[in-house]
């Protein structure tokens, strides 16, 4: 069975972007999760208004999804940097604690479009790693493109962060992130899915070199991060056994997981160990967020 590191479901519908359902309900979820053999998955919710129209989600809202199917889902909370006044200095700590006394057991996905080291940003960062709990982000390649944390190509905005606070376990994702897994070759590569063969990027050496860095594999971008170059996705597994996990990133009730069944052939054909495909399929999760097994 796996565990799903990355997920986002609504209890009722909310706007269609582009006339399509947005975001699987619970119910819908569990039938795709039963479907390809996901026991539980991280659900994060949608804070922060560069997301989706018409979806600005409470954590409350998760909890009481997390509450109403137990033993389905792990809710996280969100908090965006600009609460509290929009100031650097706001005690965003209180708020973070107080979700997780209620069962939160990490925040993000952090999308707000400000900068890494955006004081109000790593105010956040702060709080969370006094706090306790685990952080998920999203990058964007600029302010004003879309949603997410803004870095520079070779991240070393990320790499500032990681220095200043070494007990937080910062989860990596989306395109800019992941294209990050080989060196970028145009512009272009930030903002999609590169092809072609890895040539040794950021993403390695930054996890080489932080130990509270981790991926996560979930989306179109964890998974072409792997599927572009096979051998070395075998490699990176390996070497990183211990800070990668499974996800999805299922948004629509139709959102593809092709990392599942990639995952379970590199597992088929021997080239990583059952202990390695254990390890990422599931048991980071339970051990880094502290679940019963």
């Amino acid at each position: 069975m796996l565990i799903d590191i990355h997920v986002h479901m609504v209890e009722e519908e909310v706007y269609p972007v582009y006339g399509k359902q947005t975001f699987a309900l619970p119910q819908q979820l569990i039938r795709r999760y039963d479907a390809v053999g996901i026991e539980r998955g991280v659900v994060l919710p949608l804070g922060n208004v560069e997301n989706v129209p018409g979806c600005c989600q409470s954590n409350e809202e998760v909890l009481r999804m997390a509450r109403n199917f137990p033993g389905r889902f792990i809710p996280f909370c969100n908090v965006d940097p600009r609460a509290c006044h929009n100031s650097w200095r706001a005690p965003l700590g209180d708020i973070l604690r107080y979700y997780r006394d209620k069962g939160c057991k990490g925040i993000g996905e952090v999308c707000a479009n400000l900068p890494f080291l955006d004081p109000r940003v790593q105010n956040l960062f702060h709080a969370a790693e006094e706090a306790g709990l685990p952080l998920t982000f999203h990058i964007s390649p600029f302010e004003g493109y879309s949603y997410g944390l803004v870095d520079d190509q070779g991240l070393p905005q990320l790499e500032e962060s990681l220095k200043r606070f070494p007990r937080l376990k910062f989860f990596g994702h989306s395109q800019t992130f992941w294209a990050e897994i080989s060196t970028i070759r145009t512009i272009d590569d930030r903002f999609g899915y590169p092809a072609g063969k890895v040539t040794e990027g950021r993403i390695p050496k930054l996890m080489r070199k932080y130990g509270n860095l981790y991926g996560d594999l979930s989306a179109g971008s964890g998974c072409n991060a792997l599927k572009r170059d096979r051998a070395h996705a075998v490699k990176f597994l390996n070497e990183f056994q211990d800070r990668l996990f499974f996800g999805t990133d299922i948004c629509a009730p139709d959102t593809p997981t092709p990392l599942v069944d990639f995952l379970l052939d590199l597992r088929k054909t021997g080239e990583i160990s059952e202990e390695v495909f254990r390890k990422v399929a599931r048991e980071n999760a339970i051990r880094i967020l502290e679940l019963e097994k």
